[in-house]
């Protein structure tokens, strides 16, 4: 469903249908997301994934593969016109739309930075990292925060350093993470209503609810496509 809303939001804001929009997410379970050009195959435990109870999906964007848990893993989105970024390079962009959030991770005694092409540090290792999908014009754009995690689950379910099963796709970079539970006694929600908080402060943002068309309309697309067997395991 995550992933059929980042589409479904972001067709809406190409129509002009929804304003330029912050969503953040929530997970009630746990999930290893790949990015839209990696290998399943590659990048993957599938038996450790099996024997841990994660799911494996897919979403539109590219970049390496995410790992999230319900009450440790905080995401945001953001749909909004090119212009948004306009006369910054790709790369520049990343850092551009995350900035607010280092400014308030900052504000929570964190020592965050950013690092490119697409990552939030501390001194000791990363934070969140951020993947984008452009269409028409405009950006998908979002960003995983490790709160809090067992930091060796992501070499027991994702496959680091290990042999290529297949020649395609795009390799998950092999990096140290350092969670946010590491730097603040805020929970995950605390540290989410901060987040939301700053960003509605810094860009006068209104709250707004997911419509029931948009909701059916995720739902036909987690039918048609991303809880497809075909969708998560295609080869880039």
């Amino acid at each position: 469903m995550h992933m059929a809303l980042d589409e479904v939001l972001l067709g809406s804001v190409i129509a002009g249908v929804r304003r330029a929009t912050v969503r953040f997410w929530e997970w009630i379970e746990p999930a290893l997301v790949i990015g839209s050009h990696q290998s399943v195959r590659n990048e993957v435990d599938l038996g450790a994934a099996q024997r841990l109870h994660f799911t494996v999906t897919r979403r539109m964007s590219g970049g390496g593969t995410m790992l999230c848990q319900p009450a440790q893993t905080i995401t945001y989105s953001l749909y909004l016109p090119a212009s948004a970024v306009e006369g910054l390079s790709f790369r520049q962009s990343y850092a551009a739309l995350d900035a607010w959030a280092v400014r308030a991770f900052n504000a929570l005694g964190v020592p965050a930075s950013y690092r490119e092409i697409n990552d939030i540090v501390s001194p000791q290792g990363k934070i969140a990292g951020a993947a984008q999908a452009r269409r028409r014009g405009f950006v998908l754009h979002h960003t995983t925060i490790a709160h809090s995690m067992d930091v060796a689950l992501l070499r027991a379910l994702i496959r680091l350093g290990r042999e290529r099963v297949s020649e395609r796709g795009v390799r998950s970079a092999d990096k140290t993470v350092s969670p946010l539970s590491w730097f603040t006694s805020s929970t995950c929600s605390e540290t989410t209503r901060h987040l939301e908080r700053s960003f509605a402060e810094e860009f006068h943002a209104q709250a707004s609810e997911l419509t029931a068309s948009d909701v059916k309309a995720a739902r036909e697309l987690v039918a048609s496509k991303y809880g497809t067997t075909a969708w998560v395991n295609r080869l880039p």
